[in-house]
């Protein structure tokens, strides 16, 4: 059985994985309105890994034999400066989203939950692999300054992207 207290914390990720996926959605609206393609697919692929997230969560608790309880989602911010902008507060987004897994880390091993510290560490290694994506992004586009030419190759590289669910979690 779930610790309640793990229980509701890991409701509340489930809540900030979702925001997150939003969030996301919201950013591929922008760069759709903008017209990169590109960035508005990776954006896009962004969403699905954090609902895959926020299911893994939602999973987790069933098989502990524990209550989901979805809360309301916020929504986001709907506009930004430039794709540097948008990547920029991705990536602060990121940050928090890391604070809040290692949070969760701390509390399962307060609460002595092995399992819970055990899956938990996927996030960690996949916190890391998030803020290292969106960081490679943002120090491209710094790289790339005002080029319109250089934002439109990207923005090509950006679109091939796609999401699959990693093997051991299928």
């Amino acid at each position: 059985m779930i610790n309640e207290k793990i229980e509701k914390a890991f409701n509340d990720q489930i809540n900030a994985e979702i925001y997150s996926a939003y969030l996301y959605l919201s950013m591929a609206a922008y760069f759709e309105e903008i017209n990169l393609k590109g960035f508005a697919n990776w954006m896009k692929i962004q969403h699905d890994e954090e609902m895959f997230h926020a299911m893994k969560f939602f999973d987790y608790i069933f098989e502990r034999g524990g209550k989901v309880e979805l809360q309301p989602i916020k929504g986001p911010k709907t506009s930004w400066n430039s794709p540097l902008n948008a990547f920029e507060e991705a990536l602060e987004h990121e940050k928090y989203i890391t604070g809040r897994i290692n949070d969760l880390v701390y509390l399962a091993a307060e609460m002595k939950d092995r399992a819970s510290e055990g899956f938990l560490q996927w996030y960690v290694d996949e916190q890391v692999e998030e803020e290292s994506s969106v960081g490679d992004i943002i120090q491209q586009l710094k790289l790339m300054g005002d080029s319109g030419a250089a934002l439109l190759m990207f923005d090509r590289e950006l679109g091939k992207r796609t999401f699959t669910p990693p093997a051991s979690a299928e």
